[in-house]
């Protein structure tokens, strides 16, 4: 299977994935309050809060596992792109992205789908979301890893579709995928 293959663009709800990890779109103070991490928040249960307040504050750019609580997922990977209330940055984007793919696959993980992280509260422009999360699980697949399946799982059919141009741009050369 090629490389392109093991990553998938749909749109749908990422708290019902049920896969081993989904990423959160967190803040560093790993809050679960509104937008991905709202939604998580609601239907996953206070336990994924309770593990979070555990691990305290990370670094913005960084990412921490908790178990997914209530969700069908088996684990929930908190991707640090931005602090309480602010912006998220193309370079924490990159960080936290690549992160929470080391941390899938040092714990084995098969499956992982992410969110269009830092496009919603956070206000980050979603072609170059996509541009740089696509790029992080591209590098990341050309690697070691575990994982075999890399989910784009997206609110709306306007993320997807800038999604989907996105990918086949680089999967054509246009847009260099490294």
């Amino acid at each position: 299977m090629n490389t392109a293959d093991r990553i998938e663009i749909r749109q749908g709800d990422l708290t019902e994935m049920d896969t081993d990890a989904i990423v959160n779109a967190a803040n560093n103070d790993l809050q679960l309050g509104g937008g991905v991490a709202g939604a998580i928040r609601r239907k996953g249960g206070p336990r994924i809060q309770v593990e979070c307040d555990e691990i305290g504050t990370i670094p913005v750019g960084g990412a921490a596992i908790t178990s997914g609580g209530d969700l069908k997922t088996r684990h929930v990977i908190h991707a640090a792109s931005m602090q309480l209330g602010g912006m998220t940055s193309a370079h924490a984007l990159r960080s936290s992205t690549a992160l929470a793919l080391r941390i899938a696959a040092q714990k084995g993980l098969k499956t992982i789908a992410f969110p269009a992280v830092g496009t919603g509260i956070a206000g980050f422009p979603v072609p170059e979301c996509a541009e740089i999360m696509l790029r992080e699980a591209l590098r990341h697949l050309h690697g070691p890893t575990s994982l075999e399946k890399i989910y784009f799982v997206l609110f709306d059919d306007k993320t997807r579709a800038t999604f989907e141009e996105v990918f086949r741009e680089m999967q054509s050369g246009r847009i260099p995928a490294e």
